[in-house]
C-alpha cells in the first residue's frame, strides 16, 4: 500500500469560509482531525478508492494524492471547476457551519441530506455521499473517537433505501457501438509528431481494456507486471475495490492492442528487445503510461475517450456525449448477459462483491419483447380479443 503523504500544514477545508485562514471552522485540534482521517482512508489499498473518497468528503485530494513533480516542457492539464455540489461536500457543509465533524448528530446529517436534495443532487448521488459519510463514522466509533455513528440515518423515510434502485441514467452502449469506439481509436488524429503511432496505439489500448469491464480507476493503476501466464492463459492481476485483485482472462482484441502499444512504447523508449509480457520493464512500470513513461491520470483518459467517441461520428449520434468509461464496463455486463453468460461469471469478470449489483446493470432484458405494454394497447384497440 502506498504510504500517505501529509502535508506540512493543515491547509483550510477548501472553500470553508473566505476568511478562515489555515483554521478549520468549528474544530479547535484540526491536527488530531487530519490524523484521524487519514488513519480512516489509510485502510483503504486502492488509491483510487482513497481518492474518490476525499473528494467525496470534501477533503483536500492532495492529502492522500501529493501532487507529482512537474515534467519539463509539459504542464499539467488545469483542474476542473467546481461543480454544483463542491460547497456540500460533507466537511465543507461542516466548516460552513464552524460544526466539527466530530461532534455531528443525525440532525445535522439529515439537514445536509435536505441541502443537496434543495440543490438538486439526485438520489442516487444522495446515496453514494451519504454511504461514504456512513462509512467515515463507522471506523470513528470503531476507534472511539465519536460514540455513535450520526450518519445511521432512517434511509427509507430519506427516500434513499438501498433496496429499491432507480434505473440506471448510463447510456446503453451495444457491440456496435464498442467496435465504433475501437475504429474511431485506430483512426484518431495524433498529428504528425514522432510520437503520433505510440498515441494511436495507446488509444486503443485503453479502449480494448475497458472493453473488458474494468473499471477506469483499474485501468490507470495496472502495472506491466500484471500481464502474465496463468493456467496456460494471458491475464491481467486486477486490483479492485477493497483492495482485492482478480483475474480477468484476455481477449484476442485486447492481447493484439496491447501487444502493439507495448512494442511500440519500447522501441521509441530505445530498448531494442521488447520487455516481455508478464516482467515489468522497471520498478511498477504502469501498463498505460504517458509520453515519459509516468502513470496516466484517470481524468486523462476520460478526456480520450470523449475525443474517440466524437471522433467516431455517425455511428456514435445521440450517445457520443454520454460516453465515459463506465458506459463501457455497462455494456460488458449487458451484453455478456444478453449473450446468455452466466451472471456469476459476470460478476467475476468485473469484481461485484455482491450479484445483486450484477443483476442492476441487466438492463438487456429491459426490450421492446419484454414488456406488457403491446399486450394493453392491443386491450384498448380490439374490443373482442381472443381468450
Amino acid at each position: 500500500m502506498e504510504a500517505l503523504a501529509a502535508p506540512p500544514a493543515v491547509p483550510a477545508v477548501p472553500d470553508a469560509r473566505p476568511d478562515a485562514g489555515a483554521a478549520w471552522p468549528g474544530v479547535d485540534d484540526p491536527e488530531a482531525l487530519r490524523a484521524q482521517l487519514l488513519d480512516w482512508l489509510s485502510q483503504y489499498a486502492n488509491p483510487g478508492t482513497r481518492r474518490t473518497y476525499a473528494y467525496a468528503l470534501g477533503l483536500p485530494v492532495e492529502w492522500v494524492d501529493p501532487p507529482r513533480a512537474p515534467t519539463p516542457g509539459r504542464a499539467r492539464p488545469p483542474a476542473a471547476a467546481p461543480g454544483p455540489l463542491h460547497d456540500l461536500a460533507w466537511l465543507r457543509w461542516c466548516a460552513r457551519h464552524a460544526l466539527d465533524p466530530r461532534a455531528a448528530t443525525t440532525a445535522h446529517v439529515t439537514g445536509w441530506l435536505h441541502a443537496l436534495d434543495a440543490a438538486g443532487a439526485r438520489r442516487r448521488t444522495r446515496q453514494r455521499m451519504l454511504s461514504t459519510v456512513a462509512a467515515l463514522y463507522g471506523h470513528l466509533v470503531e476507534v472511539g473517537v465519536v460514540a455513535a455513528n450520526p450518519a445511521a440515518v432512517n434511509r427509507s423515510r430519506l427516500g434513499l433505501s438501498t433496496g429499491a434502485r432507480d434505473a440506471s441514467p448510463t447510456v446503453r452502449l451495444t457491440a456496435e457501438h464498442l467496435r465504433a469506439l475501437l475504429d474511431a481509436a485506430a483512426g484518431l488524429d495524433h498529428g504528425r509528431g514522432g510520437h503520433a503511432a505510440l498515441y494511436r496505439h495507446r488509444a486503443v489500448a485503453v479502449v480494448a481494456l475497458l472493453t473488458l469491464g474494468l473499471r477506469i480507476s483499474e485501468v490507470v493503476g495496472l502495472d506491466r507486471a500484471d500481464l502474465y501466464r496463468s493456467g496456460g492463459e494471458e491475464v491481467l492481476r486486477v486490483l479492485g475495490k477493497g483492495g482485492l485483485h482478480r483475474e480477468v482472462y484476455l481477449t484476442e482484441p485486447v492481447r493484439r492492442a496491447l501487444r502493439a502499444y507495448l512494442t511500440e512504447r519500447d522501441h521509441l523508449g530505445g530498448d531494442a528487445v521488447p520487455v516481455p509480457r508478464g516482467r515489468a520493464a522497471g520498478p511498477r512500470s504502469p501498463m498505460i503510461a504517458t509520453r515519459t513513461g509516468g502513470r496516466c491520470a484517470r481524468a486523462d483518459l476520460y478526456s480520450l475517450l470523449r475525443r474517440i467517441a466524437t471522433a467516431a461520428g455517425p455511428a456514435l449520434d445521440g450517445v457520443a456525449d454520454r460516453v465515459h468509461p463506465h458506459a463501457l464496463r455497462h455494456a460488458y455486463v449487458t451484453i455478456a448477459l444478453e449473450r446468455g453468460a452466466p451472471i456469476q461469471h459476470v460478476q467475476a469478470d468485473v469484481g461485484h462483491a455482491s450479484i445483486a449489483t450484477t443483476q442492476h446493470y441487466d438492463r438487456a432484458r429491459r426490450s421492446r419483447t419484454s414488456t406488457a405494454a403491446d399486450l394493453v394497447a392491443d386491450a384498448l384497440t380490439d374490443p373482442a380479443p381472443p381468450r
